[in-house]
């Protein structure tokens, strides 16, 4: 092995146990079930924090992804309390699919159907089946796909409408959270949707989800590619695109996400072609997507000109993953001393030495938010976890 790529994959190899050792101790909810809505930053628990579908379908990834990582039943418990407190309290018994939000006892207080958090569900719940062989998680996967495909699915314009209320009809305020465009189609979403497809593949390799999935990787060639190698994030109904913004965590997470896409359908030329455009992205993220201190941007307006210099902790570990296919692939050794540089950053940066886990952003200063929570709605173990799983040495616990 590579000496660069020896010292990353040693290093993450610690910060998963690290980042699975923290979630066993803090997410844990001994009065209402299931798992804690919030911790702050100095991590204190947040009282009667309601409690999101993201984070719970994201902390089952995690965990069955780290028990088939590990090949180990350690994580065996939290596991099951995740798939029994999603099947208990978020799965919608009348519409199907999964509610946004529950109160911090587990009532329903937002029940709209986001189509990116159904993708998660798919995505969380084929890793559990991979584990535990329980079919009634499969079954709950295909009956969401199925739903995903039935209602959201544009047969008209090709692609997935963002979102509908909780009977499926449509819904005006399509937005995912407060920082997004209120536009039919999102790149994000569609991203989620393919990882989702992906994994659910491995589990369920039938015709019908082999057609969608290829549908997906071109979509993303077609439209939201753009020719300066970045992807657009917000499109109307019929494809116009509505903003120019560039988000270098999503273009480099999608670089390996389309080839994992194209690994599991078994095609040649689509694998080929994920391959070379994943090198055009990965190398335009080298350019412009990371600053001189090893960290990776946010965002940048090429409207204003202004670059949003605040480091979240989320696209640096998708960095790492993305600039790791790039290597795998080349050959090239300026992906591992660039990963090896953010993995620098994270250390030196984000990770949080006295609580646990990683801070969600510092800014160009390297200056912490402590307004930003821990542990949340949209904080989870699921982007940290996963980089250091792709990319750590040989497992061992």
């Amino acid at each position: 092995m590579h000496s660069f790529a020896k010292k990353i994959s040693d290093s993450l190899a610690i910060e998963l146990q690290n980042i699975l050792n923290y979630w066993t101790q803090n997410s844990i909810d001994e009065v209402y079930d299931g798992f804690v809505g919030e911790r702050d930053h100095f991590n204190k628990l947040v009282p009667n924090a309601t409690k999101g579908i993201i984070l719970n379908s994201r902390i089952l990834w995690s965990f069955s992804a780290a028990s088939n990582h590990f090949k180990t039943n350690k994580y065996k418990s939290i596991c099951e309390r995740s798939f029994e407190y999603l099947t208990t309290f978020f799965k919608d018994e009348k519409f199907g699919g999964v509610y946004w939000e529950l109160t911090f006892e587990g009532k329903p207080i937002n029940k709209r159907k986001q189509i990116y958090a159904q993708a998660f569900m798919i995505y969380a719940l084929s890793e559990y089946y991979l584990f535990s062989k329980n079919n009634d998680a499969l079954d709950w996967a295909i009956d969401i796909f199925n739903l995903i495909e039935k209602h959201a699915k544009d047969k008209i314009y090709n692609g997935y409408i963002e979102a509908f209320n909780e009977d499926w009809s449509p819904i005006e305020d399509m937005r995912l959270s407060d920082k997004d465009e209120n536009e039919a189609k999102t790149m994000n979403t569609h991203l989620h949707v393919l990882e989702a497809y992906t994994n659910l593949y491995k589990v369920y390799p039938k015709p019908k989800l082999k057609k969608r999935l290829t549908n997906l990787i071109q979509l993303f060639f077609d439209k939201f590619l753009n020719t300066n190698n970045h992807l657009n994030l917000f499109f109307d109904e019929q494809w116009n695109l509505k903003s120019n913004v560039i988000s270098y965590g999503h273009d480099i997470e999608t670089a390996w996400l389309l080839i994992e896409a194209a690994k599991v359908l078994e095609n040649a030329d689509l694998l080929q072609k994920t391959n070379e455009i994943a090198i055009l992205i990965a190398d335009t993220f080298l350019k412009e997507g990371i600053d001189a201190d090893g960290g990776v941007y946010n965002e940048y307006n090429p409207d204003t000109k202004k670059i949003d210099g605040d480091k979240h902790w989320w696209p640096q570990a998708e960095a790492m993953v993305g600039l790791h296919y790039a290597y795998e692939i080349t050959k090239d050794e300026k992906y591992l001393q660039k990963s090896l540089e953010i993995l620098n950053f994270i250390q030196n940066n984000i990770i949080d030495k006295k609580n646990g886990e990683w801070f969600w952003r510092v800014d160009k200063n390297r200056k912490v938010y402590t307004s930003d929570y821990k542990m949340g709605m949209w904080k989870a173990p699921y982007h940290n976890s996963r980089a250091c799983m792709i990319i750590a040495n040989k497992p061992s616990i």
